[in-house]
């Protein structure tokens, strides 16, 4: 059961009747800034483990 163009558009109207446009706003900002974070926390992983992986090659050739 998907719900349709109209399902959705009864849903989003009932959101921001619930809570008010600030209040979405506040939470869709929220959100993206999780996201962000996200994204942020990806990339410092993958440095730190390029980095190690570096640390380990030259402790190995030493």
């Amino acid at each position: 059961m998907n719900p349709g163009f109209w399902g959705i558009v009864v849903i989003v109207v009932a959101v921001i009747v619930l809570f008010g446009r600030g209040k979405v706003a506040g939470m869709m900002g929220e959100f993206g800034a999780g996201i962000k974070a996200f994204q942020r926390g990806m990339k410092d992983e993958e440095q730190s483990q390029i980095s190690e992986q570096q640390k380990d090659k030259n402790t190995t050739d030493a």
